[in-house]
């Protein structure tokens, strides 16, 4: 091995993640009709961590259509207080 080279990495062989599925939309027709409601809470709350963040689309196997609407929706919902900017977090 010479002086400056690098020692090889050893090929780890691990099973690739199976690539999420957009849970509101079953084609791309109704991907585009689709209206996230931001009165909604319940829905809105399950794409939000505990401290309150957004859930990034790498996460939430949303499309990009989706994740746009939804992170409107959920901007909406706060700006209305229906759901928190941030949760209470004990120190």
């Amino acid at each position: 091995m010479r002086r400056f080279q690098k020692p090889k990495r050893e090929v780890t062989n691990f099973k690739p993640r199976k690539k999420r599925v957009c849970r509101h939309c079953t084609d791309k027709k109704s991907c585009r009709e689709l209206y996230i409601d931001f009165k909604d809470t319940k829905k809105l709350s399950r794409f939000l961590t505990e401290q309150g963040k957004m859930i990034p689309r790498r996460t939430s196997g949303n499309c990009a259509r989706s994740q746009r609407q939804l992170a409107i929706a959920i901007k909406r919902a706060r700006h209305l207080a229906l759901l928190p900017y941030v949760a209470d977090i004990p120190r």
